[in-house]
Order: C-alpha cells, then structure tokens, then sequence
C-alpha cells in the first residue's frame, strides 16, 4: 500500500494518523509517502523498486483520474494496482471496507517512511490523455516554459518551473484535460472525473459527431463560467510573484 499524505496541503481531508491507525490491521507492507507528487516527479527509481517487488499494489491518494494520468506523465511503471480516493472516504468504515472488498485481510501491518529530496512544492499540472485535444491553448498561455507543443503534441517538460498555487493554464483549457491535483477548489480541475452532463471523451469513441459535440460543451463552459477572467487573474499574480522573487 502508497499512503499519500500531501505534505504541501496544508489541511487534508485524509486523516493521516487515524488513516495509519486504521491500516495498522492489515497484513500488509505500507508505504506512507510524504508526497506522491513530489516522488513521481523527482524519485521515479521508488516506483521501480515496488514494482519490482510487489504484484499487486493500492495508492491512497486522491482522484484515480489524476493519479493514473501522472504515473503515466512521468513514465512510471505500475501494473496491477488500484486507487483509493480519499475525498470519497468520508469514514474510517468506509476505508477499511474498501480494503476488505480488495482482498487485503486482517493481521499486522509493516510501515516504512518515503521522504521525497524535492526541495520545492510539487505543484504542476498533469494532463488527461484521454480528454487531451492537443489544441495547445494551455501551452500559448502558460508563460513559464511549463509546457512544449510540437507538431499538435502537447507535453510537460519543465513541471518545477510552473508557479505554485497557479492553475491559470487548467482553467483555459476546453476539454478539461489540465488538472492540478492540489487545487484546493477540487473538482475535475483537480482531477474529479467530468460530470454526467458532459462526457469525458475517450480515444475509443467512434462517433465523430458526438465527440465533437461534447468538446463545444466543455469549450462553452469555459467560456461561460468566467474562467479566463479568472485565469488572466491567476497568471498575473504569478508573474508579480516572480518578479518580487527576483529583485
């Protein structure tokens, strides 16, 4: 097990010591890793180690869309595991349910500490491949070199030079691709899945009609929502911040 305990939010919903607490009756191996963020993003030789040693694997850490798309980001290799999310764990028997139903069973649990070296907070945005439309409006308005857009290909090469606290880019974006998975509004900017009224549109879906008329939805919710207002706003804070750093 990956127990996740966001070292940069500063109030976690996930209850870290009744949460260890908890897993303490288990029979398993738990990793509490203070910040997965940081870890996928500056130790990915950890993931190959549990790879290598474990079959199956859980991550306690926040929305699964999210969690799946960074270890993916980061080109890390993990098979056969599974996501618990903790904003939808709102009571300790829910969470010990969860464990049940996946088959760990009851006994003594083996804790081992995982510190990141990341000096700075893990803050930058992760991309969903699926709902990605390579259009690259994040790319033309992120000012930091967060990002690269090639040939209609859209990357995260440069993640630590986004500014923390700043999801100006997430917010421009009209399939709700970019998310940030310590925005403290949560939501699906913070990787929650796209709501019921509109469908996250995936690589499978064969109907071109139907893709594009979810796209326009999204791209009018954006539009209508005061978002880029809100981005303008957001974008140019940073910048003044970054300015006052470096006088």
């Amino acid at each position: 097990m990956l127990l996740c305990q966001c070292r940069d939010v500063s109030e976690n919903q996930f209850h870290k010591e009744s949460t260890r607490q908890l897993l303490s009756g288990f029979d398993a191996d738990v990793f509490v890793l203070d910040d997965l963020c940081a870890l996928a993003v500056n130790e990915r030789s950890f993931f190959k180690e549990i790879e290598e040693s474990y079959t199956d694997k859980i991550i306690m850490a926040c929305y699964p869309r999210v969690v799946r798309n960074m270890l993916l980001q980061n080109e890390i290799t993990l098979s056969n595991y599974d996501v618990i999310n903790h904003h939808e764990v709102s009571r300790e028997t829910q969470f010990a349910q969860k464990l049940s139903d996946r088959g760990i069973s009851q006994g003594k649990a083996r804790f081992n500490e995982v510190k990141s070296l990341l000096a700075v907070p893990s803050w930058f945005p992760v991309i969903d491949l699926l709902q990605c439309t390579h259009c690259g409006k994040c790319a033309r308005f992120c000012l930091f070199g967060v990002y690269s857009y090639s040939e209609k290909k859209l990357k995260v090469v440069n993640p630590l030079s986004c500014k923390n606290l700043c999801p100006a880019c997430a917010r421009t974006c009209p399939s709700s691709a970019i998310m940030f998975p310590k925005l403290a509004e949560g939501g699906v900017l913070a990787g929650a899945e796209p709501g019921n009224t509109v469908q996250p549109v995936t690589m499978n879906e064969g109907n071109l009609a139907a893709r594009l008329s979810q796209r326009n939805q999204l791209h009018r919710t954006v539009l209508n929502s005061g978002f880029l207002q809100q981005a303008e706003a957001e974008r140019r804070k940073a910048l003044d911040e970054m300015k006052k750093t470096k006088e």
